[in-house]
């Protein structure tokens, strides 16, 4: 990115730098790397606790390491994979599902390692139900509740029956009631968020659609779609801006639906219409995609031909009269449409208004030498 006034690119920070590093550049990618970011974070939290629980003496400590390499080596998978772009091959990205089905076996595993600090898990599991809240859809949060209380159930049961002396059956199955209780709770409140989140994005799109029309209807003429008087003063004003510092040349035209008041008289207002859309499509077909056309008033018309000199710009107004001429007729009868077009161009230190000036004297010639002609002013 450039300065506009210096023309200088703004130098980045170091933790600008850093974070690009980390993160990435794209949007999306960035918010996908965090939240991976994020879940290993957390992950690590619970590393910490199972170490403090195995330092305790209230787990043993090589099944705690295998736990702790195996629970923060999935999630560091899981992190490059997001960060790498690998994972785009899948219709999550974020991998979010996965990471949470992967972290919540680990922290049954821990369940089944902590014994009698085993409680330790409990808000672990919470933290991450909470962090799949703003990922998941309510569907797969209903169906990972579900996983939860099974697995868990699972975990426990088998422990009451191995270790009944640190995993007691009446403790278990109050923890089971807990949780049976608690997920299906979490499920529902994750339920009510997404439908938040749904009509979110869809005001989002809403709002995004009306600042749209908007914008058109600021720009735009309701009846050609061409840009209206405003917006075309504003291009144009631009457009000298541009020249006066490159020095590249342009053309002003206004262009005029000959006896267009006659075509209404005889034929009504709705064919006068018809054939200022008609002129309006057969003009934009006919002009350069650089050049900009505008509706100016009733049936008259801007034409803006960037970096063009006169002797150029006529030879394609030619084009766009002789169109006219052979495609362009008013009424069932087809009377032929024709177009006056008075042509200019731009003079270093004149105003816009002062070169549309030559441009309109230009076209009252065309006019008085009998309409359906190009002039040069």
């Amino acid at each position: 990115m450039v300065d506009g006034q210096s023309g200088v690119a703004p130098t980045r920070g170091p933790w600008a730098a850093l974070g690009d590093a980390v993160l990435g550049t794209g949007a999306k990618q960035r918010i996908r790397v965090a939240q991976a970011g994020l879940a290993l974070l957390l992950m690590l939290v619970g590393v910490t606790v199972m170490q403090y629980v195995a330092w305790q003496g209230a787990a043993p400590l090589a099944p705690v390491q295998v736990w702790t390499a195996f629970s923060l080596g999935g999630l560091a998978f899981a992190f490059v994979a997001i960060r790498s772009g690998w994972s785009r091959r899948f219709a999550d990205p974020s991998l979010a599902v996965p990471q949470m089905v992967y972290a919540i076996a680990c922290g049954a595993w821990a369940y089944t390692l902590a014994g009698p600090m085993r409680g330790a898990v409990f808000p672990i599991l919470m933290v991450i139900l909470m962090f799949g809240m703003f990922s998941s859809t309510p569907r797969q949060m209903r169906w990972i509740a579900l996983y939860a209380v099974a697995i868990f159930g699972a975990a426990m049961a088998a422990m009451a029956k191995l270790q009944p002396q640190r995993y007691p059956g009446d403790v278990e199955l109050g923890h089971f009631l807990m949780l049976a209780i608690m997920l299906p709770a979490v499920s529902a409140l994750a339920a009510q968020l997404g439908r938040l989140r749904e009509r979110l994005v869809r005001q989002k799109a809403e709002l995004a659609e009306a600042l749209s029309l908007i914008s058109q209807l600021a720009t735009r003429d309701d009846l050609t779609g061409l840009a209206n008087r405003r917006h075309m003063l504003d291009l144009m004003n631009k457009e000298r801006q541009r020249s006066m510092r490159s020095g590249a040349p342009f053309c002003l035209a206004l262009v005029d639906l000959d006896h267009f008041k006659r075509i209404n008289d005889r034929h009504g207002h709705a064919a006068g219409d018809d054939v200022l859309r008609a002129f309006a499509r057969e003009a934009s077909a006919t002009i350069r995609a650089s050049d900009a056309l505008a509706r100016w008033g009733g049936e008259e018309f801007v034409l803006m031909l960037p970096d063009t000199r006169a002797a150029l710009a006529r030879q394609g107004l030619e084009r766009l009269r002789q169109r006219c001429a052979s495609g362009l007729t008013a009424g069932a009868a087809g009377e032929r449409v024709t177009v006056s077009i008075g042509v200019t161009e731009h003079r270093a230190g004149e105003t816009v208004e002062q070169t549309l000036e030559r441009a309109d004297r230009a076209l009252y010639e065309a006019k008085a030498q009998g309409r359906d002609r190009v002039v040069v002013g």
